[in-house]
C-alpha cells in the first residue's frame, strides 16, 4: 500500500482502530436514516474547501463495501479530483468519458480499488463547464448506468458554497452528507451550505464532524480490546 492510500484509507490501512469504527457507526446510522426511503444514490460534500470530504467519503465507500454491499464511489468533482490518487489509480478515462462516448456509457469505466464489492469511477479529463455537464441529462443516464451494476452509487462533489456543482447535482441522487471541519468550518459557512441546499429541495441526510480531538479514555478501550 503506497504511503499516500495508507495515510487516507484507515479503514484499510488500520480496520480496528477509533476512527475506523466512527465511520462503521456511521455507516449503522445511514442504514437506520434509509429504512423508510432507502438511499442508492448519495452525494458527500462540504461547506468550503479542505474540510476532509473526499478521504470521509473513500474511507465510507470502504466501511459500507466491507459490510457486502456493492459500491460504486464516483468522483464528480471535476475541479479539483483527488479519488484516484486516494485509491492509487489512473485517471485517464472516467466520468467525463462517459458524458461524450456512448460506448463508455454502456460499459462504465470503472477501476478495481483492491477492496471487495468496492469500485470507482475517477473523474476522468477535467471539463470546461463542470456544472452543465452535472445538471445534464446525460449525467441522469450516467447515474441509472452505474445503479445497474451497485447496491449504492456515492459522489463526491465539489464544495457548496464555492460553486453550483454540488447542488446540482444534489438535486438528482436520494440524499447529501454533509461533512464539517471541527474548529475548521465556519458556522456562517455550514448554514450557507445548508440554506443552498434546501433551496433546491435536496434532501440533507445528515453531517459528518469531521478532525475531532480524539478522547484518550476511549482509545484506551481500544488499544485494550485489541490486546
Amino acid at each position: 500500500m503506497s504511503p499516500d492510500r495508507k495515510e487516507s484509507l484507515i479503514t484499510v490501512s488500520n480496520p480496528r482502530s477509533p476512527i475506523s469504527e466512527a465511520y462503521r457507526t456511521l455507516r449503522t446510522n445511514l442504514e437506520f436514516s434509509s429504512l423508510d426511503k432507502p438511499i442508492r444514490t448519495m452525494v458527500v460534500t462540504s461547506a468550503g474547501p479542505e474540510e476532509g470530504k473526499s478521504t470521509t467519503l473513500a474511507n465510507l465507500a470502504v466501511t459500507i463495501a466491507q459490510g457486502g454491499k456493492r459500491v460504486i464511489l464516483a468522483d464528480c468533482d471535476l475541479r479539483r479530483p483527488s479519488q484516484h490518487k486516494i485509491f492509487g489509480v489512473e485517471n485517464g478515462r472516467g466520468l467525463t468519458t462517459m458524458m461524450v462516448e456512448e460506448e463508455a456509457l454502456k460499459d462504465p469505466p470503472l477501476q478495481e480499488t483492491g477492496i471487495e464489492n468496492l469500485w470507482l469511477l475517477p473523474s476522468g479529463p477535467i471539463p470546461p463547464n463542470p456544472s452543465e455537464l452535472l445538471g445534464s441529462r446525460r449525467m441522469e443516464e450516467i447515474i441509472e448506468a452505474l445503479l445497474d451494476r451497485a447496491d449504492i452509487v456515492l459522489f463526491d462533489a465539489p464544495p457548496v458554497i464555492a460553486v453550483t456543482d454540488a447542488a446540482v447535482l444534489a438535486s438528482k441522487v436520494d440524499g447529501v452528507l454533509m461533512v464539517i471541519n471541527a474548529g475548521g468550518t465556519k458556522r456562517e459557512h455550514a448554514q450557507r451550505a445548508k440554506a443552498l441546499l434546501e433551496k433546491v429541495n435536496v434532501r440533507i441526510i445528515g453531517a459528518v464532524l469531521n478532525n475531532v480531538p480524539l478522547d484518550v479514555s476511549l482509545h484506551r478501550y481500544y488499544a485494550e480490546s485489541m490486546g
